[in-house]
């Protein structure tokens, strides 16, 4: 069969799109080394374990779309080799768009770690919030943080949603592995890929109108609150 051969430039730009942001959320499959700065990168070796704990994730997905849930995305975080939280798309199953699997799959690991209600706590060992100091060459500018997830892993059996991946980020998890591609995901309905394209654009040009600055001065007086709160903890 010939090759296929598009003159459309808004198709080859989402083709483009979606290589290139299914590599850079795909910087999953791979271990940040020396040489990855050159252009190269270390393939992660897909051990037995490892395919178990994606065996898992992508079981909860379907047993999502079995039980009418939410749709086929399944998500577990590991942690010294165990499962310490799972999570499934049930946005059906709530009404809550925000139900996904990678959401819940953060809060089930989160309440895992967490021995107690947090708030008014002195923030021990042991619990997500426990200060860390910010690792070395980290252009952070706080010197301490919250732990979170770090040290934690996330198995999805799709790439994540620009959300998903925040949360991850948020979660400070050390290491993302998915399966399905973003270009995977688009070709079944789920189309997550154009968000990560609008991320890119001036607020002006975004599809959600979007009113930046308003009544600045009025917002800015919870920042003030945060900033001169002696005892804050950054997370």
């Amino acid at each position: 069969m010939g090759k296929f051969i598009c003159d459309d430039p808004i198709a080859t730009d989402r083709r483009r799109f979606l290589a290139t942001a299914g590599a850079a959320v795909a910087g999953t499959f791979f271990l940040a080394s020396s040489a990855e700065a050159a252009g190269e990168a270390k393939p992660v070796e897909a051990t037995a374990e490892k395919k178990a704990f994606m065996a898992e994730a992508t079981r909860l997905a379907i047993e999502s779309v079995e039980k009418g849930w939410g749709g086929p995305f399944g998500a577990v975080i590991v942690k010294d080799g165990k499962i310490i939280g799972r999570g499934q798309n049930r946005v059906l199953l709530t009404g809550c768009p925000v139900f996904h699997a990678e959401v819940t799959a953060i809060m089930d690991a989160s309440a895992t770690l967490n021995p107690k209600a947090l708030l008014g706590s002195d923030y021990s060992a042991g619990t997500i919030l426990e200060m860390i100091p910010r690792e070395p060459g980290s252009p952070d500018p706080v010197p301490e943080r919250a732990k979170m997830l770090k040290g934690c892993e996330i198995y999805i059996n799709g790439a994540p949603c620009p959300m998903c991946m925040s949360a991850i980020y948020w979660s400070r998890i050390d290491h993302v592995y998915f399966a399905a591609s973003l270009e995977d995901t688009s070709k079944i309905g789920f189309d997550d890929a154009f968000q990560y394209e609008d991320f890119r654009k001036p607020w002006d040009q975004r599809r959600i109108a979007v009113t930046p600055n308003f009544e600045r001065e009025e917002g800015l007086k919870a920042y003030s609150a945060w900033s001169g709160k002696a005892d804050k903890h950054p997370y």
